[in-house]
């Protein structure tokens, strides 16, 4: 079934690009509207996925967490977390940072540059430290999980489990209800994956009937240095991998390609969050470490959006002939080194960062301008990455802490761990 889902995807995004390409071309008039009307369908998808994933990062991680035992332990694996989410954003930047000087894409820039006095339009003034801090602690469960607020729900998640975990007998009937309540919220994300396929044609199809393929030769030498980038990260991160984990992990890499096509052709890691836990528990990760580590990497190791910080931030610089000097490079990165951590529940939180960032060092805001029209078209690589490296991530704080399954230990056919934990059994499995 896996093999199939895989193929089902990309001929999913191989129609969604020729379909997309006659609209273009053949429906100039309408082809907006088109756009609208088949971009619903990757909207709706979108939409259910938000709607499971409040209730599964919450049941999941609750209960790998009050299956923990001590508090040290968790304090030991969110130490280790941070640790590699630190290091891996490091990484990011600083190879954007190295690559953005080698390419020089914004030098000699052919185009006509945005009128430095434009407004991007981003809500620049919605990111801040203080906000960040503030924002970090729900008011209310309730409005964090309707709001979708993955940061918010890990932190009341931890404090509940934690309690749970104090209170053993007293705690029995609620583990039970949280255990059941993971796997039935299992089960309902194996019934929304089934429309994967149908939303990726949809949101190919719609980006190009309504931007065209013609958009990317603008911006041509911008977008080939980014993704010639991402290719080289992907290689760290693989490297990385083997090295950690070994020859073994040529079977996670297997286990998210699903993931990683749903994220590239919609543009979105959280579409991807359910089938990533997927292939993590089904690669050995514990459930009681993927339930924690993956939730916490959709906020603070996101390594596709890292690089392209400091990428797009350097390109705008150059098309403007402003130079910096190393040492004003390196404070940059240090910039988007706390400032990035701090972009959870803001909407388009790179383009955000990249904006307030520019204001610091009197780089023209209005630079974005030139890069929003094919944001699409770069968040897909971006996303696609971010997959990567939290999976990357999760397996590796896994290992570190003994409680990845040698291969021997899984079942047949790849089957699912049965851990006796939330996530241990996967909806289909």
């Amino acid at each position: 079934m896996s093999s199939r889902f895989t193929q089902y995807i990309l001929i999913a995004m191989v129609l969604g690009i020729a379909m997309g390409t006659i609209v273009f071309n053949y429906f100039p008039d309408s082809r907006a509207e088109i756009a609208a009307d088949v971009n619903l369908i990757a909207m709706l998808f979108l939409r259910l996925i938000k709607m499971i994933i409040a209730p599964l990062v919450f049941a999941t991680l609750v209960g790998g967490i009050a299956h923990m035992g001590s508090g040290a332990k968790l304090g030991r694996i969110f130490a280790k977390t941070m640790g590699w989410f630190v290091s891996a954003s490091f990484v990011s930047l600083l190879l954007g940072l190295v690559m953005v000087n080698l390419l020089q894409p914004g030098a000699n820039f052919p185009g006509t540059l945005p009128d430095k006095a434009q407004s991007t339009g981003l809500p620049v003034s919605a990111f801040s430290i203080e906000k960040f801090l503030t924002h970090l602690i729900p008011t209310s469960i309730a409005d964090a999980m309707a709001q979708n607020e993955i940061l918010q729900i890990v932190v009341f998640a931890v404090f509940f489990a934690v309690a749970l975990g104090a209170m053993p007998e007293r705690a029995k009937p609620i583990m039970s209800l949280i255990d059941d309540l993971a796997h039935i919220m299992l089960k309902v994300t194996g019934y929304v994956m089934l429309f994967a396929p149908l939303a990726v044609w949809a949101a190919i199809m719609a980006t190009v009937s309504k931007n065209g393929l013609g958009v990317l030769w603008k911006l041509i030498v911008f977008m080939g240095g980014f993704y010639l980038s991402l290719l080289i990260l992907w290689g760290i991160l693989v490297v990385v991998g083997f090295i950690v984990i070994g020859p073994r992990y040529s079977h996670l890499l297997r286990l998210i390609r699903e993931p990683l096509m749903i994220a590239f052709s919609t543009a979105s890691s959280e579409a991807a969050y359910p089938k990533t836990l997927e292939g993590l528990n089904r690669f050995g990760a514990s459930s009681r470490i993927s339930a924690f580590v993956l939730p916490l990497g959709y906020s603070f190791n996101l390594d596709g959006t890292m690089m392209y910080c400091t990428f797009a931030s350097i390109f705008i610089a150059q098309t403007y002939h402003i130079e910096m000097s190393i040492g004003t490079q390196l404070a940059m990165l240090a910039t988007l080194m706390i400032t990035s951590k701090g972009v959870a529940g803001v909407p388009r939180a790179s383009l955000v960062v990249i904006a307030s960032t520019l204001a610091q060092f009197n780089i023209p805001e209005a630079g974005l301008l030139m890069i929003m029209g094919i944001d699409t078209f770069l968040d897909m690589g971006r996303s696609a990455t971010n997959v990567i490296g939290n999976s990357l991530a999760t397996a590796v704080v896994a290992k570190w802490e003994g409680e990845l399954k040698a291969e021997h230990e899984l079942g047949p056919d790849d089957a699912v761990p049965q851990d006796a934990v939330p996530g241990a059994v996967m909806a289909g499995h």
